[in-house]
């Protein structure tokens, strides 16, 4: 149990970041950043296959449409 006492007080705050989110509530992102947010993710959390491209996340994804 002595292992976990440091990690029960609540941690430091950095100011740095703590600024940066507060400036980051007032952004509004466009469409077109949004969209380029999406293919950007789904092209990082592709399997590593040779055969997807960013072009090619791009292409399915304007054609594949999520429900809302």
């Amino acid at each position: 149990m002595a292992e976990r006492k440091p990690f029960l007080k609540p941690s430091k705050v950095n100011k740095n970041l703590q600024d940066l989110l507060e400036k980051a509530k007032d952004v509004v992102i466009t469409d077109a950043q949004l969209r380029e947010q999406r293919v950007s993710f789904a092209f990082g959390n592709a399997l590593g296959s040779s055969s997807i491209t960013k072009e090619s996340v791009k292409r399915a994804s304007s054609t594949i449409r999520i429900c809302r």
